[in-house]
């Protein structure tokens, strides 16, 4: 990948930026739990190497530009383990960012020879590139992110573009698109489920 740059923007993204290829998308929250732990920060790529991340100080969420940028249905969002972070847009942002793709399901349905499915092995295997995952359990919260906060965070993003065109590929090799983008389409009502409490219910079970 070419050189890549990170531009940090407080409260919401600028007006006028372009994603035509969709959007890479990632979140910070200050925990696992999206009722009690507030989002601090929504990364974004277009997978031209820069990442744009808008941080976010206490329980300000007003950001319309970025609302308008993941409720915008011509727009693909790409996301690593989607499922998280739809639940955590669409309870402080008050959006459901669809269209959406999950490099995770794409990865668990295509590369049934593996259970690593984590970011850092696709990057590793499919791109050759080693990120590192130093920065995961730190403080986003803070009033000023380190340096290296602003990589991780930044590596979350950048790379989902180039993921998604190779599992795309195995995917279709494979004979399991059709799979993954019901599986996608499913994923805003999966989200929706955990905000309503039904996070470890197996819906489909006897």
């Amino acid at each position: 990948m070419a050189e890549t740059s990170i531009k940090l923007h407080h409260g919401d993204l600028p007006a006028g930026l372009k994603f035509p290829r969709g959007v890479a998308i990632d979140t910070e929250t200050l925990g696992l739990n999206p009722h009690r732990d507030r989002l601090c920060l929504v990364q974004l790529s277009g997978g031209d190497g820069v990442a744009h991340l808008v941080k976010f100080d206490g329980n300000k969420y007003s950001a319309p530009n970025l609302k308008a940028l993941l409720s915008n249905a011509k727009i693909l969002k790409i996301f690593h383990f989607a499922r998280f972070d739809l639940a955590v847009l669409e309870k402080y942002l008050g959006v459901e960012a669809t269209p959406v793709y999950c490099t995770k399901i794409a990865s668990k349905l295509a590369r049934t020879y593996t259970d690593r499915h984590g970011l850092k092995d696709l990057a590793a295997e499919l791109l050759g590139v080693e990120l590192s995952k130093q920065q995961q359990s730190s403080d986003w919260g803070a009033a000023k992110l380190s340096d290296s906060q602003l990589a991780y965070a930044a590596a979350d993003v950048l790379y989902l573009h180039a993921l998604k065109a190779r599992l795309d590929e195995m995917l279709v090799r494979e004979g399991r698109m059709d799979f993954a983008q019901a599986a996608f389409a499913f994923l805003p009502v999966r989200a929706k489920l955990d905000l309503a409490g039904f996070g470890e219910a197996d819906l489909f079970a006897h």
